[in-house]
């Protein structure tokens, strides 16, 4: 695979990364791969170049999984991420949230399960907007320092919330935030307008959960997929059709194009395998037009203003 850069950590990723959300979440989310499958599915990503895990610490089975199976691997070779914020005790009201007490809890809790004396990435799983942004980077920068954590990013969150954080940490000599992670694909681009713009000026990298808008953008029929995305969906599929390849292919490499880092989740072998088959796939620039066309979101305000002064406006 080829290789991005995690943001101004330096740290270098495959183009695909592994979520793991599908091998140990617990029925009240998604079905589980079992033990043997979720084997298999890591072991056919590690073979072919794949370095960069992605798990969390509300995703069931899946840090106590991946515990075992990087036991097995070259530690070092591996970036490692995960995420804490949201709830994993309805008991106790802080076991969720972006704040020192639950970031020590879940850090605690990661390490332990996944075997290792360090994350190499953390994310904030998504906005908590009851802890100050402060609180929050202040807190990250010690873990940070501490050693724990090597790298920190965020998901799920505004872009004025980011870009305040960021500030912060910049005013304080804080680590700044390295990665975003946010819904992103042909069906779901509305990050276009402010979430990636923001990312590029900060110099962070973005990954994309969501890559195939949960099977519509693998030529499956989901009963929940709106008209819009069934649509979208029907071109992809006609694309591949045309370029020799399967609809995941083309909705993956699609989004490498974009310079984001597509999160690919499996609950099977074969599905691994067909994600993995994106990789080298150079789309032809009239089958990019097409999924552009077919995908375009409607400008919002500022951006219809902006769109009519940029003459006066624009770059010079």
């Amino acid at each position: 695979m080829r290789e991005r850069i995690l943001g101004r950590s330096g740290i270098r990723v495959s183009e695909l990364c592994l979520g793991t959300m599908m091998l140990g979440m617990d029925a009240s989310w998604r079905p589980t791969a079992d033990e043997s499958t979720a084997r298999k599915v890591y072991e056919a990503y590690r073979e072919a170049g794949g370095n960069f895990i992605d798990t969390a610490n509300v995703y069931g089975s899946s840090e106590e999984r991946l515990g075992a199976m990087i036991a097995a691997d070259e530690r070092d070779s591996l970036v490692l991420a995960t995420k804490f914020t949201l709830e994993t005790d309805a008991a106790d009201r802080n076991s969720g949230g972006s704040h020192r007490k639950d970031l020590r809890r879940s850090l605690e809790t990661s390490l332990r399960r996944l075997g290792t004396d360090h994350i190499d990435l953390l994310w904030v799983h998504a906005w908590d907007q009851r802890t100050p942004v402060e609180e929050t980077m202040r807190a990250l920068d010690d873990v940070v320092r501490s050693g724990k954590v090597l790298a920190i990013g965020v998901s799920n969150t505004p872009a004025w919330v980011v870009s305040r954080a960021m500030t912060v940490a910049e005013h304080h000599g804080w680590t700044p935030y390295a990665a975003q992670q946010v819904e992103y694909s042909l069906s779901a681009r509305t990050p276009e307008r402010e979430l990636l713009p923001m990312g590029r000026a900060f110099g962070m990298a973005t990954t994309a959960w969501a890559p195939l808008a949960r099977g519509v953008l693998a030529g499956r029929d989901v009963a929940t997929a709106s008209e819009r995305a069934r649509a979208i969906g029907q071109v992809v599929v006609d694309v591949a059709h045309e370029a020799g390849a399967t609809p995941a292919q083309i909705a993956l490499a699609w989004l490498t194009r974009q310079h984001v880092v597509p999160i690919v989740g499996a609950t099977s072998a074969e599905q691994i395998e067909d994600s993995l088959g994106a990789v080298g796939i150079d789309l032809d620039p009239v089958h990019v037009e097409r999924l552009d066309a077919a995908s375009a979101i409607e400008l919002t305000y500022p951006f219809t203003l902006l769109a009519h002064k940029a003459d006066t406006l624009g770059p010079v």
